[in-house]
């Protein structure tokens, strides 16, 4: 860089004594932000070391447990020079990503967790032996209905995942707040609460963060045995774990849920197909549309609350489709909210940590079990017992959250 400086200086001063007009220095490259991915075998560290040195890849996060590459801001000449690396995979641009609660708790009672032997609902704090990541704004550690264990901060890695928006707080008391007769219970009480902050404190955040904590979850598979995604973004399946379309986050999803991870994620709130919404549109997760529900009841016919919306019902904001797998309560869902209060909000995001608390309760009886089995266990004691087909505008009357039995 001081040899270029130099020159520019050079120049402006022969034109000086010419009489000549000093030429504009060319303008910098236009620079992006990158997700690079390695192929299999390759050394991670040492090749992004490498792209570092040789193409100025200002390297942000190091991905080496549910994939191999990096993140990056490159300039259009060193994207295509890593591109051609014969080590790469692919490179693919970092794509925008964000929260999907829509606005500002009968889901637990309606998905029958007070009926759960696991969760045991009696108000005396006797807590799920389980793990769960939330993948979110981060959680509010010091929440006295939330066993918070640790976690990651991958949008400010220096910072510990502590929660200014809400989100998150408010997702990781559905999934588990503590049975202590004080603030709401969550679907498995007490459960272990992993904090991966991956979205900012707007509740925006970057496929490359998204990647970051789907690492970090990965990395610790020997504990974690639930996540749960409450975000989106634009996106397919290509039915390939990401590998033909170039989809770091489907890849890194495939090895986390390879590695016994279960994931449990939001359809959306477009009320759209969920087939174009990612994680959602992903086979290998469990994906969750929003019941409206206003009383914890099923029969429909209760007034409506926080938001206008038909008791009972497809909720009129969630997305829809053949990649939904189960249905949960969405609609003004009270859970727990940072500085150790609660908060009543809505959306897919709210409904699906019923379902990753459901989850956690069959994992935490039958810990050796899959993914899929999960899945497929979930899906199997799920009910059919509300109004259909509403607002739902696909085919399929998909399963409402029942764990009556975990």
């Amino acid at each position: 860089m001081r040899r270029r400086t130099t020159a520019i200086l050079l120049a402006c001063a022969l034109a000086g004594a010419t009489g000549l007009t000093a030429q504009a220095a060319p303008a910098p490259a236009p620079e992006g932000d990158y997700i690079v991915v390695f192929k299999a075998g390759t050394n991670a560290k040492f090749k992004a070391d490498e792209h570092s040195r040789s193409n100025g890849a200002r390297v942000g996060h190091l991905y080496q447990s549910a994939l191999k590459g990096y993140s990056a801001r490159l300039s259009e000449q060193a994207r295509d020079r890593i591109a051609a690396d014969p080590t790469v995979a692919w490179v693919e641009p970092v794509r925008q990503v964000r929260s999907t609660a829509q606005s500002l708790p009968t889901g637990v009672d309606r998905a029958n967790a007070d009926a759960s032997p696991t969760a045991a609902i009696d108000g005396t704090d006797q807590r799920t032996d389980v793990d769960v990541a939330v993948i979110d704004t981060g959680v509010d550690s010091d929440h006295p209905d939330l066993n918070v264990v640790g976690g990651k901060n991958c949008t400010l890695p220096v910072l510990p995942p502590e929660d200014g928006h809400g989100h998150g707080t408010h997702v990781a008391g559905t999934i588990g707040a503590l049975d202590n007769g004080d603030g709401v219970v969550g679907v498995a009480p007490g459960a272990r609460i992993w904090a991966v902050k991956v979205l900012n404190d707007a509740g925006m955040g970057t496929t490359a963060d998204v990647v970051c904590g789907i690492d970090y979850v990965a990395a610790n598979a020997g504990q974690i045995d639930v996540a749960n995604m409450s975000l989106g973004g634009s996106g397919a399946d290509d039915g390939q774990c990401g590998r033909s379309s170039g989809d770091s986050e489907h890849d890194a999803i495939c090895r986390a849920v390879s590695a016994g991870v279960t994931f449990a994620v939001a359809a959306g709130n477009d009320a759209a197909d969920a087939k174009d919404s990612v994680p959602a549109a992903y086979d290998e997760v469990i994906t969750v549309s929003a019941l409206a529900d206003f009383n914890g009841q099923p029969g429909g016919g209760a007034p409506a609350t926080c938001r206008e919306d038909e008791d009972d019902t497809f909720a009129d904001f969630s997305n829809f489709g053949s990649d939904v797998d189960l249905i949960a309560p969405g609609v003004c869902i009270e859970s727990t909210w940072p500085g150790g209060s609660t908060n009543t909000i809505s959306g897919t995001s709210m409904a699906s940590p019923h379902v990753a608390g459901g989850a956690a309760l069959y994992k935490a009886t039958h810990p050796t079990a899959t993914p899929e089995q999960v899945k497929n266990a979930l899906r199997s004691a799920g009910s059919k017992d509300w109004t259909w087909p509403s607002q739902d505008p696909d085919g399929t009357h998909e399963p409402l959250l029942d764990v009556t039995g975990f």
